[in-house]
């Protein structure tokens, strides 16, 4: 009974205490946190508006309220009470103060600048170069691929002949690939005619130009693609162009160039990779035209890309040859860092060979991804074969025996 006592007494106490607490009493008003007393003011002129006013007036009753709740909600701007200056503020309805932060300019210290690196006395080169090609009277001049194509024809089949004439050209001298080009022309130099004809007779058009075997295998691939997807033309990317077979980034820039009359990059082949290299035109040695050409791109300007490719490869084939080069007729020899290293004393005479058979195994470079085809085609460097007669007397082949 005692325990039963105490627990009665006990909710007697807090029934007392929670009925007198001023926070559950509704005549005391409620002091917000932020000491605004006009909320509990506004809600008892509302209670007495909602009795004195009738049904009809509904909506208004309940857009107030709204109101009043919003209004409790912002803090006042009106100044704070006697009576909520006196409560205790916490940590964390303190303002802090905002600090202007101030960053201090460092005085003397120059802003860091990318130097854009160039070869020393490039453009006295470049204008002894210009000056050196002045006559144009280098074979790619009058038989480059600006040159094979038919003038007369329409505009797709003169882009389709200038690919053909690069594709040719490749490891190829500009003078075989005239002749070549010429030959096909006069059969007929597009998608569809280069489909028709077997590989037999295609060969022989286009013999001896430099892996002429491969090279019919790629004219065929390559036509087959454009008749298909182009109606005969040839793409207007670069990245169109080196997805047909037998074409590397070198012929897609040139294509880009001559059949399309936009520069996209520096056509590179051996000519310009060699003198650029000799030159000192490349701020490290690289090993291939495709490493040359990024380095040209990126201190060369780019409108010199198109002018370079013409000026090296004619400045190749005259003075800065593959082997031998004739330094002491070349304006550029007091600059040329690799000058009279392999230079000859005297100038070879006209009918003297200048430069080695580009076709021979020793200096033949590749597209890449054209490797294989090319060591397959080494192994046969025979040339056409001759019908022979089924009626021709066969020879005898004698054998000495020794006793």
């Amino acid at each position: 009974m005692p325990q039963v006592h105490w627990k009665t007494n006990f909710c007697y106490v807090v029934r007392t205490l929670t009925m007198t607490s001023p926070y559950f009493m509704q005549s005391r008003p409620v002091i917000t946190r932020s000491g605004d007393q006009n909320a509990a003011s506004l809600r008892s002129k509302l209670t007495t508006r909602r009795r004195n006013q009738g049904p009809g007036s509904s909506v208004e009753v309940k857009v107030e309220p709204e109101e009043a709740r919003i209004s409790e909600q912002r803090p006042s701007s009106a100044p704070l009470s006697t009576e909520t200056d006196a409560l205790p503020l916490s940590s964390h309805s303190r303002r802090r103060k905002q600090l202007k932060v101030e960053y201090d300019e460092d005085e003397g210290v120059p802003p860091v600048k990318t130097e854009h690196w160039e070869p020393p006395d490039w453009k006295k080169q470049l204008g002894y170069i210009r000056e050196m090609r002045s006559s144009r009277d280098a074979p790619v001049d009058n038989m480059g691929a600006e040159k094979c194509y038919d003038s007369d024809a329409t505009a797709h089949v003169r882009r389709f002949q200038v690919l053909v004439s690069l594709m040719l050209s490749s490891q190829t001298k500009d003078q075989v690939t005239a002749a070549a080009m010429k030959r096909l022309r006069a059969h007929g130099c597009t998608a569809e005619s280069i489909l028709n004809t077997d590989d037999e007779a295609l060969g022989k058009l286009i013999y001896p130009v430099g892996f002429w075997r491969t090279k019919v295998k790629y004219l065929k691939l390559t036509s087959a693609i454009l008749q298909k997807e182009f109606g005969g033309d040839i793409p207007d990317s670069v990245q169109g162009l080196v997805r047909l077979t037998g074409v590397g980034p070198k012929m897609a820039h040139l294509a880009m160039d001559i059949a399309w009359d936009q520069v996209s990059g520096i056509g590179v082949d051996t000519h310009v990779h060699r003198i650029s290299n000799r030159l000192g035109w490349l701020k490290k040695p690289t090993t291939s035209p495709e490493q040359t050409r990024k380095a040209l791109e990126e201190w060369l300007p780019r409108e010199l890309w198109s002018e370079i490719n013409w000026l090296l490869v004619g400045f190749g084939q005259q003075v800065c040859l593959p082997v031998r080069p004739l330094c002491s007729v070349c304006l550029n020899q007091h600059s040329c860092p690799s000058a009279h290293k392999s230079s000859p004393t005297k100038r070879p005479k006209a009918a003297s060979p200048c430069s080695p058979d580009p076709t021979s195994a020793s200096t033949v470079k590749t597209e890449p991804g054209q490797e294989s085809d090319v060591k397959h085609e080494r192994l046969k460097k025979e040339p056409l074969p001759t019908p022979v007669s089924p009626n021709a007397p066969k020879r005898k082949i004698k054998t000495k025996v020794k006793y």
